[in-house]
């Protein structure tokens, strides 16, 4: 009988101690009196209460059994500096994508625009082609036109037509613009081909007298006459007359005119202007 009382008291005071599970000691939660002394137990104030899930303690009980409500925690300056850096990281972010849409988008229209310049390139060389084309067409439609008008307008000697230009050009204007029109400087080989363009050039300026070009020049050599062709001259027309024989130029005037009234022939300048004979096949 007394053994199971001392064993019954051994079991109270063991249950009145708790094992704390976090630091491996046993913590007196209530203090006894001594059974020896007699003294009460001492109250230690308040003791917090473990969270079941964590063990951290969210809540203290004072001695009277009352639950004490936990003091609020302030963020820290460093908590926040992280917060603000985030946010401007996620702005900094969302500028990036909008700045890439717009990338994407201008290189869209840009080789958008690429293919219409391609394109344009194209028919602006289709528009050049044409134009060579009809540039082509209308020289050549001058050169007819030119002959056409030479031989209705002109003067008509054996198998040419010639026809003078008032208009005043130098000798590589002249022999240009007969060019141009289809035919050439008016090149008289013969005495039968002088006179009749002699006798033309005199009804045509009458009553003046004016000084036109013909196809004839010594510019390769000094004193070697050769027509625009480059055929030599053979047959000559040069003013015969004790004030005035001509040719006497010599290297400064090396090309040759004929006067109008009496369709004798002058050296002159060639820079020279004045009308010009052009002929063309008839």
């Amino acid at each position: 009988m007394r053994k199971a009382t001392i064993l019954t008291a051994i079991l109270c005071l063991s249950g009145l101690s708790l094992c704390d599970t976090r630091s491996g000691r046993l913590e007196n939660v209530t203090e006894v009196g001594s059974p020896d002394t007699g003294m009460p137990a001492q109250d230690e104030g308040t003791r917090p209460l473990p969270s079941p899930e964590t063990g951290e303690t969210h809540e203290s009980v004072r001695g009277d059994g009352n639950m004490e409500e936990p003091e609020p925690t302030s963020v820290s300056d460093f908590e926040n500096s992280y917060n603000y850096v985030l946010s401007r990281l996620a702005a900094m972010d969302q500028a990036i994508h909008k700045l890439n849409v717009g990338h994407y988008t201008l290189d869209v229209k840009m080789s958008q625009l690429l293919d219409r310049v391609s394109r344009l390139d194209g028919k602006i060389g289709e528009a050049e082609d044409a134009l060579q084309q009809v540039l082509l067409l209308s020289k050549g439609n001058r050169k007819e036109v030119g002959r056409l008008e030479g031989c209705q307008k002109g003067r008509r000697v054996g198998y040419k037509c010639f026809l003078v230009y008032r208009t005043y050009e130098s000798y590589a204007g002249a022999a240009q613009q007969c060019q141009e029109r289809g035919g050439r400087m008016a090149m008289p080989r013969d005495r039968k081909e002088q006179e009749a363009l002699a006798d033309y050039a005199r009804s045509f300026f009458h009553p003046g007298n004016w000084p036109v070009w013909l196809g004839i020049n010594d510019q390769r050599s000094e004193g070697l006459y050769l027509f625009e062709d480059g055929t030599r001259v053979t047959y000559f027309q040069w003013r015969k007359h004790f004030l005035s024989s001509q040719p006497d130029g010599g290297k400064r005037e090396n090309c040759v005119a004929m006067s109008s009234d009496d369709g004798d022939w002058w050296d002159n300048y060639c820079d020279r202007r004045m009308y010009y004979l052009c002929e063309f096949d008839a």
